[in-house]
């Protein structure tokens, strides 16, 4: 059996006032919440995907300060494996002018209460993951994933397991 390379995405974990920044987005005719993410583009690296994808999808700047996880997951519907990069930081320079990415249909800023109470709802059980994750206090510097795009990441050298 031959395994498929995972999807490489990001996200965004920003709190305000304990409220976090998501997004609704339609997904197969099913509205589902989700931190700010997407697929990090060929060449593009990890943190200049996420601060992309978080203005394309809220109108809002992020500008990363840590590295929350690193999460691996396989949806049961689709059978696609995603690795998810979760960061955490801020937000400014809202444009609420500005149109939002194809599928959102709006932001929220909700409590962790919020989003348990929307369990079902969320994209996938990372949402939740890395909230928690979060609110544990786990941080990892930005210089561990600053480099890494997916253009040099395949010459990089396999680790030993």
């Amino acid at each position: 059996m031959s395994a498929s390379k995972p999807e490489i995405t990001v996200a965004a974990i920003t709190e305000s006032d304990g409220r976090f920044l998501v997004v609704e987005e339609r997904i197969n005719q099913r509205l589902v919440f989700n931190q700010p993410a997407g697929h990090v583009e060929q060449g593009e690296s990890l943190l200049n995907a996420v601060v992309r994808e978080v203005r394309e999808e809220t109108a809002w700047r992020f500008e990363p300060a840590s590295l929350v996880g690193v999460y691996l997951w396989r949806s049961r519907e689709s059978g696609v494996t995603t690795m998810r990069f979760a960061f955490c930081g801020a937000v400014d320079d809202h444009q609420p002018a500005q149109p939002l990415d194809h599928g959102i249909v709006r932001t929220h800023w909700l409590s962790r209460a919020d989003l348990q109470d929307r369990e079902q709802l969320l994209r996938s059980p990372l949402v939740l993951r890395c909230i928690e994750d979060y609110l544990g206090g786990q941080r990892l510097p930005l210089d561990s994933v600053a480099h890494l795009d997916l253009l040099t990441a395949p010459a990089m050298p396999a680790l030993a397991v």
